[in-house]
């Protein structure tokens, strides 16, 4: 038995052979004086109080730690040896995730810093290890009710409360350490083309070389290219002898080498194209409903991060017995093996920034959100399982002040520029600023008024929309003819505990919870006019109880109902 927790690769489209998880038994210590470094725990004698489980964070049952209180600062400890030959090349420390500002120190050597609680990031250690005996020290700071600030649905209260739940402090995805030759390749960005059956590779290099890249399909080569380089950006066309498409339920990944000299990197691609066209949502050129549920991404031992490989695997497996063909991966950017499954599943997914807990109603909020949003859209960007972007939530009005539109926009403006090939939905469900698709909010539980919502809009008259944009006559109206996501309904509360809510009053029986789930779903996939549907939600959450599934991942109901209400033909698809 393997006895490092989530030992499997961590990013498995830039993977690399020479690699050493350093997940397991870490030094550790609270400083909620923030004053660790005045007393010296960044030096490599240092000592720390305790011991925590590394990637699980200091709050959860699996970090052997389960400290529930705020934490403004905590430290990490290790020693790892190197051997000579690992010492003699490039030498990276990265990290999944850290909530929320990281320092990392190697051999009381200060390598690197960071800011942005969800994000993948890296820092080169190569001058500051030797072979044999290193030691790496990493110190975080969080204060989930600093406004400027983004924190998800990390409860800023004691207690979890309402949709906010147990925080996440300091590192919470997979720490390991990367060695590669001085000529290597950094990045790379592949650009499906459905039509000509090809990828457009786009590669940011490091030295001089022959950068050759080589397709595989179920280990069959199916294309080969190269391009020599000097270093910097090198693109090239790659053209494939056979076409598999990547689609909904089928995800046909092809595998990518990449060689640039000494280095070599392993990948993998979708072919696919994401269009809207009027009203649609477009696949490979066809209409396809979009069924998701909203996930969280939460785990009652450990919290913001999976158990296991498996445990991401198995939420994807029951939101699709239940019929949903993806999902709104919510409040919370999602760990790359997550995104690894959506894509080999054919599983639709909706990427997302926790923007909840921050101020959006000041202009240098964009300062906060910004920097790691575009590092998630860089990480990101190869996944085919991404179909569109959303980077904020329900940007509610904030001490009586409204939300900075601008701050929305140059946001959004920013993601379309970076990423041109998927549609962004500036802030879901409400005070839509600048959008490719007019999403909107609906928890209303009476079936007749819920449909009666939405009977204007299938007969080309206007939207339903709780907010009415306040009449500011500044943000962006439903004007007829985007696309129209329902992209978070239902909720429907069911055997809730004490101090538990789900939306609107809790059904009496079963069959009104099946009804009441039927109705709803109906009227959505009745109107010709609407491309989509987003269940609240899939499993419950602490006390937000008003999952399909209890937050142990058990079924409520027989799901086999569900995929019958869901898999029907909606009458917007081709």
């Amino acid at each position: 038995m393997n006895s490092i927790p989530r030992s499997e690769h961590p990013k498995p489209q830039f993977r690399r052979e020479n690699w050493l998880n350093l997940n397991g038994e870490w030094d550790f210590e609270i400083d909620n004086g923030r004053s660790g470094k005045a007393r010296g725990l960044s030096e490599p004698g240092a000592a720390l109080a305790g011991r925590i489980t590394v990637p699980f964070c200091p709050q959860s049952k699996l970090s052997g730690v389960e400290h529930k209180d705020f934490l403004m600062g905590v430290w990490y400890r290790r020693a790892v040896t190197l051997s000579e030959a690992q010492a003699s090349e490039r030498v990276v420390l990265h990290f999944g995730a850290v909530d929320y500002r990281c320092e990392a120190f190697v051999n009381g050597k200060r390598v690197g810093t960071h800011k942005g609680g969800y994000v993948s990031f890296q820092f080169d250690v190569t001058d500051a290890v030797h072979a044999g005996e290193n030691v790496i020290t990493v110190y975080a700071e969080d204060d989930e009710r600093d406004p400027m600030i983004p924190r998800g649905k990390q409860s800023e209260e004691f207690f979890s409360h309402g949709c906010d739940y147990t925080r996440t402090t300091g590192i919470w995805q997979t720490v390991w350490l990367e060695f590669m030759p001085k000529t290597h390749i950094e990045n790379v960005k592949f650009y499906p083309n459905v039509d000509e059956g090809s990828l457009w590779i786009a590669a940011k290099l490091r030295g001089e070389g022959t950068l050759a890249v080589t397709a595989r399909y179920e280990g069959r080569v199916v294309g080969q290219a190269s391009v020599q380089s000097g270093g910097g950006l090198a693109q090239l066309a790659l053209s494939l002898s056979e076409v598999h498409l990547w689609e909904v339920g089928c995800g046909r990944l092809y595998d990518i080498e990449l060689s640039y000299g000494e280095d070599v990197v392993y990948s993998y691609a979708g072919l696919r194209s994401v269009q809207l066209d009027g009203r649609k949502f477009l696949l490979n050129g066809k209409s396809v409903f979009q069924r998701t549920v909203l996930d969280q991404g939460f785990y009652p031992d450990g919290i913001y991060t999976a158990p296991s490989d498996a445990a991401l695997v198995r939420d994807i497996e029951l939101s699709l017995a239940c019929g949903f063909n993806g999902a709104r991966l919510h409040e919370k950017i999602f760990e790359e093996r997550f995104l690894y499954h959506c894509d080999r599943l054919g599983y639709l997914v909706w990427g997302e920034f926790p923007n909840w807990g921050l101020d959006h109603t000041r202009p240098e909020a964009v300062f906060s959100v910004l920097p790691e949003w575009l590092e998630e859209l860089d990480r990101d960007f190869n996944h085919p399982a991404i179909i569109g972007w959303c980077p904020f939530n329900e940007t509610w009005d904030r001490d009586h002040r409204k939300q900075d539109d601008e701050v929305l926009r140059a946001v959004y403006l920013a993601t379309k520029s970076v990423d041109p090939t998927r549609p962004c939905i500036d802030t879901s469900g409400n005070y839509h600023v600048a959008t490719d698709i007019y999403d909107v909010h609906d928890y209303e539980q009476d079936v007749a008024i819920f449909r009666e919502h939405y009977d204007a809009l299938a007969n080309g008259g206007e939207l339903w929309d709780q907010v009415n944009h306040r009449g500011t006559g500044v943000r962006q109206q439903y004007d007829g003819e985007l696309p129209v996501f329902i992209s978070e309904y239902g909720g429907i509360g069911w055997a809730m505990g004490e101090k538990a809510w789900g939306y609107g009053n809790m059904p009496k029986s079963p069959e009104d919870f099946i009804a009441r789930f039927r109705g709803l779903a109906d009227a959505i996939l009745d109107n010709p006019r609407i491309m989509g549907l987003c269940y609240t939600q899939l499993t419950n959450v602490e006390q937000e109880q008003n999952g399909l599934y209890t937050y142990d991942r058990e079924p409520k109901f027989d799901v086999e109902i569900f995929k019958q209400i869901l898999t029907r033909k909606a009458a917007i698809e081709d």
